[in-house]
């Protein structure tokens, strides 16, 4: 088994990136706290090639030596924008036709792995580390979306979370 340098992954370049087909699939954080998480999160989501990370509230916005020491350069890739609020991005999502779904532990939630309803598109709502998705905002989406846990804790870390939601679709929107 010989381990891959990078000049052998044949990887895209930002430009390349930037023209690539996406899946339909905006991540929108709010009120993410960790500069770290945020940098994380913008990385995975351009592994997985996702449309749009939408920075809400208190969450950091590039640039920052921060986000970049875990972002490794997707904050360029990535495209992103800012919101004052989380409602402000869904009702960004939902004006594109976009499933609204917080990524949260709720009575009724669908678990990643079932099969999804249909929809143009999808976005999931990510929230703050301590607090999770405003409950203001679970209720403006459309469904709740849960990682099923087996352990002792009954969380997971934001960027972690997010990566696994991520995947999740990708495996979803990738097979239609």
């Amino acid at each position: 088994m010989h381990k891959l340098k990078i000049e052998e992954m044949d990887r895209l370049s930002v430009e390349e990136y930037k023209k690539a087909a996406k899946i339909p699939l905006i991540v929108i954080l709010d009120n993410v706290r960790s500069i770290y998480n945020v940098g994380s999160i913008l990385r995975t989501a351009d592994a997985f090639r996702v449309e749009k990370v939408c920075l809400c509230g208190i969450t950091s916005v590039p640039p920052s030596p921060e986000i970049h020491k875990t972002a490794l350069g997707a904050e360029e890739s990535v495209d992103w924008e800012y919101f004052k609020t989380a409602a402000e991005a869904c009702e960004y999502a939902r004006s594109r036709g976009y499933m609204l779904m917080a990524v949260e532990q709720v009575e009724g939630s669908l678990k990643t792995g079932e099969a999804m309803p249909e929809a143009k598109g999808y976005a999931v709502v990510l929230g703050h580390e301590v607090h999770g998705v405003d409950q203001k905002i679970v209720d403006a989406c459309d469904y709740a979306l849960e990682i099923p846990q087996y352990g002792t804790k009954h969380s997971l870390n934001v960027s972690v979370a997010a990566g696994i939601v991520m995947w999740n679709f990708s495996e979803i929107l990738t097979l239609r």
